[in-house]
């Protein structure tokens, strides 16, 4: 049975559930079948090897953050034939997140709205969930540890939650993300603008420096923003990605815009909407960096990548690999191998 079938069956009982209760339900599932080796039934990608920020991708297609807050479920993720594994966002210490219910389905638009709240178990669980990770133990392929700030952090102490984490993750990351683009954390995304920018881009960066030099080991660390940035806001931060030397953008998180689904249920529900709706403004956001950027810095493209003609159009917009999430929702996981299959060669350097 194909996994394009097996998934068209399941969908109908997932999306009967509660939106987060299918999520908490499916991860757990997915982590015993890839114990079990049930998930070697899949089709995975053939490798499609892709050299960015320094590091050997064996194919183009990852998954973003957000999914596996915890890396409780690295290594059944990682069984679904991902060409990297982006995890977390994590903070320095264990919160619960916004009250539930906080995850919303839009199957009219093939979208997502969550207001999930950077939920985790603190940074010291984490990184023992990494080391715990068969994925991690025997170097099995490209992982990306995403850091974020605790809600309770006042937002001028926020460089201080992002270096703690960053110590701690940094001797277990293929790369590091630094997201300051939820819509889900109070002022967060104040930190796009151009002088707190710049001074959290110093900071991390010289922590970089410090912490290559204590492990003999450059990690590679890469800057997630938002899709809801207008082009004066995109020069500001390309500028500062150059000159600080950062290593790579995501490009995007969620948008907080609700044009695309207006009347649909839970389009007024606050949080962040991802999926098909958001796969515009990315793909904007992306050409403009690269306008900005051009082939100083790679551009990684997320959001509403439901096809693998839609992972082209992000390719095709300037981004050098790409992430999935809220497609893997709709489409299930044939969409990882479709997308792989459509990049074949494409963008490659």
């Amino acid at each position: 049975m194909s996994d394009k079938l097996l998934y068209a069956l399941a969908r109908p009982l997932l999306f009967s559930l509660d939106a987060e209760e299918a999520h908490n339900l499916t991860l757990p599932a997915l982590r015993r079948a890839a114990g079990l080796g049930l998930t070697r039934i899949l089709r995975r990608p053939r490798p499609d090897p892709r050299t960015v920020m320094g590091i050997t991708f064996p194919n183009p297609v990852g998954l973003a953050a957000g999914l596996d807050k915890d890396g409780a479920y690295i290594d059944g993720l990682a069984a679904l034939g991902f060409g990297f594994i982006e995890i977390g966002t994590v903070t320095p210490r264990a919160q619960p997140g916004n009250p539930k219910p906080r995850m919303f389905r839009l199957p009219e638009a093939s979208a997502i709205i969550n207001r999930m709240g950077f939920n985790n178990g603190g940074v010291d669980a984490f990184v023992r969930n990494v080391q715990a990770s068969k994925f991690y133990r025997e170097k099995e392929g490209v992982l990306g540890l995403n850091i974020g700030k605790n809600a309770d952090t006042p937002i001028e102490r926020a460089a201080d939650d992002y270096l703690l984490c960053l110590e701690k993750v940094y001797p277990y990351a293929s790369y590091v993300t630094v997201n300051i683009s939820s819509p889900n954390t109070k002022n967060l995304r104040q930190l796009q603008g151009a002088s707190e920018l710049d001074a959290l881009l110093s900071t991390l960066k010289d922590a970089q420096q410090r912490l290559a030099g204590k492990h003999k080991r450059y990690v590679p660390i890469a800057l997630k923003i938002a899709p809801d940035v207008d082009g004066e806001q995109v020069k500001n931060i390309a500028d500062a990605l150059l000159r600080h030397r950062f290593d790579g953008v995501i490009a995007t998180n969620t948008t907080i815009s609700r044009d695309a689904v207006k009347g649909m249920p839970h389009a007024d529900e606050a949080g962040g909407l991802s999926g098909a709706p958001v796969f515009d403004a990315s793909n904007q956001v992306i050409r403009a960096l690269k306008a900005e950027l051009g082939d100083a810095l790679p551009i990684i493209g997320v959001g509403g990548i439901l096809s693998g003609a839609d992972a082209r159009a992000k390719m095709d917009a300037g981004a050098a690999l790409v992430q999935l999430y809220s497609g893997l929702i709709y489409r299930g996981p044939a969409l990882i191998r479709e997308c792989a299959d459509a990049l074949r060669g494409h963008g490659a350097k």
